[in-house]
């Protein structure tokens, strides 16, 4: 009976030792004391009870007893020698669903893990948030500092201590569950709206500005009638904003000039003429190795066209039909192919473009690049009442390929052995004959998205390649040719019933 008593305390101290070790690692010596004890009594009780001890082994119930014990251990070890490892500090994060939906966007862990200097996050929430803004904050946080240790987070109750408050301008409750961010160059606050709406940006630009880290700048063009960023574009903005890139609107009859800080200049889809006077600052901006990226379409203002014309590119008037390559069921959507696009995006498609044509000479120091064409079965639908059943007229359209996009940069030259001897000067142009493409309807479907960064990327002269990492799940839509249509209708309606009159047949005879 003793002996029975001390088997089961060496026991209690086994598992007591093992749970203070795993769950409270502050008391990991107290708890490795304790499994050394409960070891120290087991094997006291084997050396005594030791004849005892083997012949309850080498019975039959024994033998069978130990083997399920073995088991057990080794499957217990396993799960032990896994904690022990996380809790010695190797630690791995895996992420399974497509778009990263629960993790930090790349550029943001770029940030942190490049930190120089230490940033502390003063969170000023009161403990009842009814918003959810606190938990909401918190949990990214805590993912922020996963990826760096130079980011601290204080909570600071506003009401039990409002002489915090007022020192970093916490002066009503407007204010409350706003997050300071500070380090030695300074603060910058953000506030439970910008956590609500946009969080991750809100964060990632906040430790930008105290670390004294500049963004860029990308300028949308207003007053004629353009995309609207803040809504059938909004996809657009939240990509570049993602791409740690700052958004700001441009109208050139309230500001007649174009701020030193663009990094690129967006003009997406004007439906109303410029003045002289907006067309004059463009141009001369260009002319001054500016960068700007015009997307035009069929029937609108030619202001585009006479801006990117001096530079080498004429725009068409009509709308492109490719009956080779288009997305179902419109052949005035031509889809773009790995082979026909200068990165070798998989699928793009452009619905409603016209033809952006590469003129026969460059100009002095310049090179033009076709980025997207279509096949050669395509043509340039001159007459718009003929697009509901489009007809090639060889004496009115023009036949294809037919460049959407093209590339305008100042031209590398190189000798016969491939050195660079000159590296000419120039703006940096992007021109598509389709706004539409990148819309929110479309921006997430195929790689028109990616097209569209990777284009931004080149504008804004970044070293770095960036992708969309932006955490939202988008509504993708499927992109067919007509001949995969026509399949997908057909398999759809009689592909399973002829499966299951197969199946049914093979089950009858087989029991005939």
């Amino acid at each position: 009976m003793q002996t029975t008593v001390f088997a089961i305390l060496g026991l209690v101290c086994l598992i007591v030792g093992l749970l203070l070790i795993l769950i409270l690692p502050e008391l990991r010596y107290i708890g490795w004391g304790l499994i050394g004890f409960g070891i120290i009594l087991i094997s006291s009780i084997v050396i005594i009870d030791f004849r005892k001890i083997r012949g309850a082994v080498t019975s039959r119930r024994g033998k069978f007893g130990v083997g399920t014990t073995i088991m057990v251990s080794v499957f217990v070890g396993i799960i032990i020698f896994v904690n022990a490892i996380s809790i010695g500090g190797v630690n791995k994060r895996f992420y399974f669903n497509q778009l990263a939906q629960f993790s930090l966007t790349s550029q943001t862990q770029g940030v942190l893990k490049d930190l120089k200097m230490p940033v502390t996050a003063l969170c000023f929430f009161t403990p009842n948030d009814t918003t959810g803004v606190n938990n909401y904050a918190l949990t990214l946080l805590f993912e922020y500092i996963y990826y760096s240790n130079k980011l601290t987070i204080k909570k600071i109750d506003p009401d039990a201590h409002p002489e915090e408050a007022r020192k970093y301008g916490i002066t009503s409750t407007d204010y409350y569950q706003s997050i300071i961010f500070e380090t030695s160059l300074g603060t910058y606050m953000v506030s439970s709206a910008e956590v609500q709406a946009e969080a991750e940006h809100a964060f990632t630009n906040a430790i930008l500005q105290v670390t004294g880290t500049l963004q860029k700048r990308v300028y949308f063009l207003t007053g004629h009638g353009e995309a609207d960023p803040s809504s059938t574009m909004s996809d657009v903005v939240d990509a570049l904003k993602t791409n740690l890139l700052q958004v700001v609107l441009l109208d050139l009859q309230l500001t007649p000039s174009i701020p030193s800080d663009c990094a690129t200049l967006i003009v997406a889809g004007p439906t109303k003429a410029m003045t002289d006077a907006e067309r004059q600052i463009i141009a001369a901006y260009l002319a001054n190795n500016g960068s700007a990226f015009f997307m035009t379409n069929p029937g609108a203002p030619d202001d585009i066209a006479k801006l990117v014309a001096p530079w080498g590119v004429d725009i068409k008037s009509g709308t492109i039909v490719d009956p080779s390559s288009y997305a179902t069921p419109n052949l005035t959507t031509p889809i773009v192919t790995r082979t026909q696009n200068l990165l070798g995006l998989t699928t793009i498609y452009f619905p409603d473009a016209t033809a952006v044509i590469p003129q026969a000479t460059a100009p002095d120091g310049m090179e033009l690049r076709p980025i997207a064409w279509t096949t050669a079965n395509s043509w340039l639908e001159t007459d718009s009442s003929q697009l509901s059943k489009p007809v090639y007229d060889a004496g009115k359209d023009i036949k294809g390929g037919l460049a959407i996009g093209v590339l305008i940069d100042p031209k590398v030259e190189t000798d016969s052995s491939g050195n660079v001897t000159k590296v000419n000067t120039g703006p940096l142009i992007v021109v598509f004959g389709d706004s539409d493409f990148v819309n929110n309807t479309n921006f997430y479907n195929g790689n028109n998205g990616d097209l569209f960064i990777t284009m931004i990327n080149i504008l804004t002269s970044s070293s770095d390649v960036m992708t969309i990492d932006h955490n939202v799940l988008q509504t993708r839509r499927l992109l067919l040719s007509s001949e995969k249509a026509t399949f997908l209708n057909i398999s759809s309606i009689a592909l399973l019933p002829l499966l299951v009159l197969i199946i049914g047949g093979i089950l009858w005879w087989q029991r005939k």
